[in-house]
Formats: C-alpha cells, structure tokens, sequence
C-alpha cells in the first residue's frame, strides 16, 4: 500500500472510530469483544484498503467485515461443542451458594475491628501488597502483617465458632427459645 494510502486510512480510522465502535457494539454485548470485533475489522480493511475504490462506501464494507467475523467467532465457539449419546446431568449452578458465601464472609468481617476490617479488605480482597496496604492505612508494613495476622485468627476462629454451632443445630442439641428437653427442662436458643 502505497504511503498515501496508508495515511488516508489511518484519517479515516481517526474520523470513523467512534460510529465504528457504536456498529461493533450493537453487535456484540460486550464492549471489550466489539473492540475487539472493530480491531479485528480494520486489520482485514487495511489489507484491502486500496481495492475499495469509492472510499465513501468504506463504512458500509467495514460493517460488513464485521458481521461476517462475529458470524466467524460465533460458529467457532459453536463447534466446541460436542454431541453425544447421552446427556449430561443437567446441574444450574444459580449462584445461590456464592451469594451466601458472600453473605457470610459479609457478615463475619463485622466482628473485627475496623483498622483490622480494613487491612484484610486491601491485602486480601483488592490483593493489595503489604507496603501498598502499609501506604493506603498510613502505617508501617510490620503493623500491617501484625494486624492481618491478628485479623485472620480472629475471622477463623468465629468461622470455627459458627460452624460448631451449626452442627450443634442439626444434631438437634440448640432448640428454640422456651422448647423444653426431655427432662422438663428448659433450653437456651443459641
């Protein structure tokens, strides 16, 4: 391609991007596949950018080269699967444990302390390192693996605590408040 050609593209790209990204995005739900999808495009539009002669229809060939590589991905992703003879267990997973899980963890962070809360949310759930949590917290970094040591024996040891008390539950040894044992006697709700 000769030079000119090449720098008329690239004004073109510069000019067009915009409504080009908008075309990928209405093709593909997510915005970094239709960046991609749009990549994809103007690689296989460079190489023939000195064959579309009338330079205004260039919008409508990009187009075109980008439902057909969604349509190439799509079939792609299509022929990963496999048929069979029989059909495997149909298991949803909806996401209801995770939730819980969430809810849990949610819920035992609010036994520590919040300068211990805080170290472990860095460290641990936005995997900050040591130094950088040490920045973040304005402390030093042995007082931030002191405190993370601290926080993570305590968070295990409620995690322990709740456990046992739920085995406890379904062995039936917790009842409800004011159930009675078989003695007569009247039991403590956990």
């Amino acid at each position: 391609m000769a030079q000119g050609e090449v720098l008329e593209f690239e004004e073109y790209v510069r000019n067009r991007q915009e409504a080009l990204l908008r075309s990928a995005r209405r093709l593909v739900p997510d915005p970094i596949d239709a960046q991609d999808l749009l990549q994809t495009a103007l690689v296989r539009t460079y190489g023939r950018w000195d064959g579309i002669a009338d330079k205004s229809l260039a919008d409508a060939y990009l187009r075109r080269v980008m439902i057909n590589t969604r349509t190439e991905w799509w079939r792609a992703r299509k022929l990963e699967e496999v048929p069979t003879e029989q059909l495997p267990d149909a298991s949803v997973d909806d996401g209801s444990e995770q939730r819980a899980d969430r809810a849990l963890l949610m819920d035992i962070l609010k036994v520590l302390a919040p300068k211990q809360r805080s170290v472990v949310v860095l460290r641990h759930w936005e995997q900050m390192s040591t130094e950088e949590t040490a920045a973040a917290l304005g402390m030093s970094a042995g007082t931030v693996k002191s405190t993370l040591h601290r926080a993570l024996a305590r968070l295990r040891q409620e995690l322990e605590s709740r456990d046992l008390d739920v085995r406890a539950l379904e062995r039936g040894e917790v009842r409800r408040n004011g159930e009675r044992d078989g003695r007569g006697q009247e039991r403590c709700a956990a």
